[in-house]
C-alpha cells in the first residue's frame, strides 16, 4: 500500500505544493490538509511546509500554531507519528512545543535567499536516514525569522543526546553558500525531537529534490525517501 503523507496548508503557506511534488517523486501519496481541519485523514505522516502562516507578525507561527489541524497533530506526533517542518513549519513545530527552543529574527535583520551548504550531524531519525552522518549537502535557503535560539541547558542537552539534526557548515566564504546565515546558536539548521519522529529544518529540500530544476541538486530527496523506509518497516 502507498504511504500517504498529509501536508499542512495555512493562509500564507508557499512551498505545500513543491512539498507534494516531492512526495510523488518519493513515490508516496500527499494528501492535502486545511489548517481548519480537526483530523488528519488517517496519514501516516505529515510535512508543515514554509511560507508564512498567518499571526507571524507577531512572532512566526505564534498564532497559527492554534490551529484546528495543530491539535490533533501536536497529539499524534506525541504518540509517534512522524512531522517534518521546514522552515515555517519548523517555527511551528517550537511553537507547539513538539521541538525545544525559537525562532527569532535573523541578526542582521534581512531576509535572505541562497543555496546553503549543512553538514548532517544525525541519520537516524524518521527523516533522515538516507543520508550519512557527516555528509555536506547543499539545500535553498530563504527566511526572516530563521535564528535558531535556546538557553544554554536546552543546547547543551540538544548536544549531548544527538539531536541536532543538521548544522550551517561555517567554513570558506557565506558566498559561496558557507557560513551561518541567521545568525543561529552553535550554527544549528535543524533539530530532532528525543524519539526521533519530529524533525525541523530551516532550509528546504523540497526545493532541491530533481536534477533538471531549481538547484539542479537532489540533495533534499533523502528526507522524503528516508520517511517511505521508516512506514515500510515500522
Amino acid at each position: 500500500m502507498t504511504a500517504r503523507i498529509g501536508v499542512v496548508t495555512f493562509p500564507g503557506s508557499l512551498d505545500d505544493r513543491d512539498t507534494q511534488r516531492a512526495i510523488r517523486l518519493a513515490g508516496a501519496e500527499p494528501v492535502v490538509l486545511w489548517h481548519k481541519d480537526k483530523d488528519l485523514k488517517q496519514v501516516d505522516a505529515v510535512v508543515l511546509p514554509g511560507g508564512f502562516s498567518y499571526g507571524d507578525y507577531l512572532r512566526a507561527g505564534a498564532i497559527a500554531r492554534f490551529s484546528p489541524v495543530m491539535g490533533a497533530l501536536i497529539e499524534q506526533a506525541k504518540a509517534g507519528l512522524p512531522v517534518l517542518g521546514i522552515c515555517n513549519g519548523f517555527q511551528l513545530l517550537t511553537e507547539a512545543h513538539l521541538l525545544p527552543g525559537a525562532m527569532l529574527g535573523n541578526d542582521h535583520l534581512h531576509f535572505i535567499c541562497r543555496d546553503q551548504k549543512l553538514r548532517v550531524e544525525n541519520a537516524e531519525t524518521a527523516w533522515t536516514s538516507d543520508y550519512t552522518v557527516g555528509q555536506e549537502i547543499s539545500i535553498p535557503l530563504k527566511n526572516m525569522d530563521g535564528r535558531y535560539v535556546a538557553d544554554e541547558y536546552t543546547l547543551d542537552k540538544l548536544e549531548a543526546e544527538g539531536q541536532v539534526a543538521f548544522r550551517y557548515l561555517v567554513r570558506g566564504e557565506a558566498a559561496e553558500g558557507y557560513g551561518n546565515p541567521n545568525g543561529s546558536l552553535r550554527d544549528i539548521a535543524g533539530i530532532t525531537n528525543e524519539a526521533g519522529n519530529v524533525v525541523g529544518l530551516m532550509p528546504h529540500p523540497e526545493h532541491a529534490t530533481e536534477s533538471l530544476i531549481g538547484t539542479g541538486r537532489t540533495d533534499g530527496l533523502p528526507f522524503f525517501t528516508s520517511i517511505l523506509k521508516k512506514l515500510v518497516t515500522a
